[in-house]
């Protein structure tokens, strides 16, 4: 079966791996928790949809030869910078159209999940049947079916002629795009109706050089393995960097770490679960973590374990409040209340705390701040950012992608610190310089957050951490949140 090979060439690649530095990684494990470590001259992180989605476009008009973008969803009637004219930023379907008519050799492809149409923000129609902009020859859009019963593809990636990638929590879809103010009133912050959404905080990192095009290798697996069209690299490209945009990390390996179901004879890829364990496995000072969900029992017992310690880290995260739909309520927002629970009975010498952030209406009122970014930080070595969840799922069932950092040298410490201080200060609404010395004045991530959130942006814990209730998994999590494809006719499967 030809997308069989094209799967089973693939798995194979990881043994070639990339941005040997000579520096013995502590976390990083090519071939066992990640695919491979590859040079990176520029790495930046992107924090909400407004600073990623208009470095996209920027680089999307740049683009000569191809762009491949890979998602859960995908709307082309979003603006990628709705607070700029229309002239100046139209819908991304016709600016991908306009950039096909201006660049001759350019191919666009566009991959997404075939169930999006089903459980997907963005009209199934467009995706469905087409419309106008989608009719042009070197333009592509496929529904992504290459995945077991119930599982969903999951990363969200786009490559611009292999030189430049965008890895992270963000699809190009509706109800994404928004700064890092969170505004209640933010008047850009609608549906195509004109009503407004929730304020939302996600993270999408942006990599060149050896790096964008190891993400763009497996880009275009992806989407062979999905279309059976098999895509040769882009070759000859210059130098591709946002003009406006400062790396956060320069000349730094970035292990890709990826997540592919066991499926049809093809062998299952978990290096993110395997990341993930190893990483917050390695914290002595401070775990950070960013999610919108986190229900997966092996987070909870290596979290558990730090607690009970004493000379373990602090445990500050940081999540949704409000899960939407019947069954995220059932079983992501009940297991993530019953894992708190366990948490909060394993931390013998508090230093756990779990929040939802907030901003505040004029009215004084506080509304959640929808949090949709998947990122971990330990103490100031380590940093991933993907589209990986702290659930079942995506240990072995959804298909995902994570970029991660590991730091062998200060400048590269003081990035991640950087970071941590400003998706905390952004938290906060404070400066991440007042933040960076809290936390020297106190030696302590938790007291400095303690010290600076009495704001009306702010963080609130969640109720789980002072209420009794049951600790261990919901009953049906296995078929609501499951850890591997489930495949009722698997009897009936041809034998490999």
């Amino acid at each position: 079966m030809q997308l069989s090979n094209h799967t089973r060439d693939y798995l194979d690649i990881h043994q070639r791996v990339g941005g040997d530095s000579g520096f013995e990684w502590k976390i990083l494990k090519p071939g066992q928790n990640c695919w491979r470590v590859p040079a990176c001259q520029r790495a930046a992180a992107l924090i909400d949809g407004a600073s990623y989605f208009s470095r996209l476009e920027a680089m999307l008009r740049e683009a000569r030869r191809s762009i491949l973008i890979l998602g859960w969803d995908f709307d082309g009637s979003i603006r990628l910078r709705p607070d700029a004219c229309p002239e100046d930023s139209p819908p991304l379907g016709p600016l991908l159209r306009s950039l096909l008519e201006d660049e001759p050799e350019l191919e666009i492809r566009i991959l997404v999940w075939s169930l999006a149409t089903i459980h997907a923000p963005s009209a199934p129609a467009p995706l469905l049947l087409g419309t106008e902009w989608q009719d042009h020859p070197r333009l592509h859009l496929r529904l992504d079916a290459h995945h077991p019963i119930y599982a969903a593809h999951h990363q969200k990636i786009v490559c611009i002629d292999d030189a430049v990638a965008f890895v992270g929590g963000m699809d190009l879809t509706i109800e994404r795009w928004d700064t890092m103010r969170h505004a209640v009133d933010d008047p850009h912050r609608v549906r195509s109706d004109s009503q407004p959404y929730c304020p939302v905080h996600d993270i999408q990192m942006v990599v060149d050089g050896e790096a964008a095009k190891s993400v763009a290798e497996l880009a275009r697996w992806r989407w062979a393995a999905a279309t059976g069209e098999t895509l040769a690299p882009v070759h000859s490209r210059e130098e591709l960097w946002p003009a406006d945009l400062a790396p956060d990390f320069a000349d730094v390996p970035v292990a890709i770490a990826r997540t592919i179901p066991a499926w049809d004879g093809e062998a299952a890829v978990e290096e993110v679960a395997t990341l993930t364990a190893d990483a917050l496995s390695a914290a002595r000072e401070t775990i950070y973590i960013e999610a919108q969900y986190m229900t997966a029992p092996y987070v909870g017992k290596i979290l558990a374990s730090h607690l009970s310690r004493f000379d373990g880290p602090e445990v500050v995260i940081v999540m949704t409040y409000e899960s939407h739909g019947l069954a995220e309520r059932l079983v992501m927002g009940s297991n993530r209340d019953r894992l708190i629970r366990r948490l909060k009975n394993a931390d013998r010498y508090d230093r756990l705390r779990i929040y939802y952030p907030c901003v505040s209406t004029p009215s004084g009122e506080h509304r959640q701040v929808l949090v949709h970014s998947k990122l971990i930080i330990i103490d100031d070595c380590f940093l991933r950012i993907g589209s990986s969840n702290l659930n079942n799922r995506s240990i072995g069932l959804d298909t995902e992608c994570d970029l991660a950092i590991e730091a062998s040298e200060s400048s590269t410490r003081q990035g991640i610190a950087k970071l941590r201080e400003q998706l905390l200060a952004e938290h906060l609404d404070v400066h991440p310089e007042l933040l960076a010395s809290t936390m020297e004045a106190e030696k302590s991530l938790i007291r400095a957050i303690e010290a600076l959130n009495h704001r009306p942006r702010c963080l609130r814990p969640f109720e789980a951490m002072f209420t009794r209730g049951p600790s261990r998994p919901a009953l049906g999590t296995h078929l609501l949140d499951p850890e591997k494809p489930f495949e009722p006719l698997w009897f009936l499967r041809s034998k490999r």
